[in-house]
C-alpha cells in the first residue's frame, strides 16, 4: 500500500532545465517511478545529452526546447505536451541561474533582471501555462526548486538578487497552493543547500569559501543530486497527497544555525 504511493506509473511529467544536474536527476527519479518524462531545456545539445543518458539507463524520455523566460514559448510547449498526451500530471520547475559574488551596490540592471527573469518569472510562466491544463483536468502536482537562500543570507558570497528570487519562488508556491488547492492541483517547493553540481564546481578553487560552506552546515558536506531528486519525487507522488504550499528544506541542517 505505502510503497505504491511513491510510484507515478503512466503519469506525464515535464522537468525544466532537465538536461543535466538536479534537473536530470529528477528526470531519472520520475522515470524510474513510472512516469513518461519530457526534458525541457533551452539548449538543444544539453537536452539531447540528457535524453541519451536516460536512454542508456533504459528510460524513453522526450525533449522540448523551451526558454522559461519566454512566456509564449512556455505556453506553446505546455499546449503541445497536453495535445500529444492528453494530460499533464507533474511539472518540476528546476531551471535557474545564480551569477553569485556580486555586491548589491555593483549589480547592473541586466544582472538583476536576468536572475529574476529566469528564477522567478520563469517559474510563474511555467506554473501558469501548465497549471491551466492541470486545473482543467482537476489534478496535478507542481514542484518548484527554491533554495535555502530563500530563508537565509548566504556567506561569504554576495547574491542579493538570487536570494530575493528564491524567496519569491517560495511565496509564489504558497500563493498558488492556496488558489488551486480546492481545484485538485498541489504546488510545493524544495529548498536545497549547496549541491555538488557543475554550478558549484567553482568553489573547489576557493578554499575559504568552501570551508565557510561546510562549516555552516551541521552535516559538514555538500548535498548530492539524488538527495534532491528523491524529495522531488516524493512531493510529486501520492505519498505527499496532503501536502500543498510546503517548502521542504533539504539543507543538511544549514538553516538550524
Amino acid at each position: 500500500m505505502y510503497l505504491e504511493k511513491f510510484r507515478v506509473p503512466g503519469r506525464v511529467a515535464l522537468v525544466t532545465g532537465g538536461g543535466r544536474a538536479i534537473g536530470l536527476g529528477c528526470v531519472e527519479a520520475l522515470s524510474e517511478a513510472g512516469a513518461k518524462v519530457v526534458i525541457a531545456d533551452f539548449d538543444a545539445a544539453t537536452a539531447e545529452a540528457g535524453r541519451d543518458a536516460m536512454k542508456a539507463k533504459g528510460y524513453d524520455v522526450e525533449i522540448a526546447i523551451m526558454d522559461v523566460t519566454k512566456p509564449d514559448q512556455v505556453t506553446a510547449v505546455a499546449d503541445d505536451v497536453f495535445a500529444r498526451h492528453g494530460r499533464i500530471d507533474i511539472v518540476v520547475n528546476n531551471a535557474g541561474i545564480a551569477r553569485s559574488e556580486t555586491p548589491a551596490e555593483t549589480v547592473t540592471d541586466e544582472h538583476w533582471l536576468n536572475v529574476i527573469d529566469v528564477n522567478l518569472n520563469g517559474v510563474f510562466w511555467c506554473c501558469r501555462a501548465f497549471g491551466r491544463h492541470m486545473l482543467k483536468q482537476n489534478s496535478g502536482s507542481i514542484v518548484n526548486i527554491g533554495s535555502m537562500s530563500g530563508f537565509i543570507v548566504n556567506k561569504p558570497q554576495e547574491q542579493s538578487y538570487y536570494n530575493a528570487s528564491k524567496a519569491g519562488v517560495h511565496h509564489l508556491t504558497k500563493s498558488l497552493a492556496a488558489e488551486w488547492g480546492a481545484r485538485g492541483v498541489r504546488v510545493n517547493a524544495v529548498a536545497p543547500t549547496y549541491i555538488a553540481t557543475p554550478l558549484n564546481e567553482f568553489v573547489k578553487s576557493k578554499p575559504e569559501m568552501y570551508k565557510a560552506w561546510l562549516d555552516g552546515t551541521p552535516m559538514a558536506r555538500l548535498g548530492e543530486i539524488e538527495e534532491i531528486a528523491s524529495v522531488v519525487l516524493f512531493l510529486a507522488s501520492d505519498a505527499a497527497s496532503l501536502m500543498t504550499g510546503s517548502i521542504v528544506l533539504v539543507d543538511g541542517g544549514y538553516t538550524c544555525w
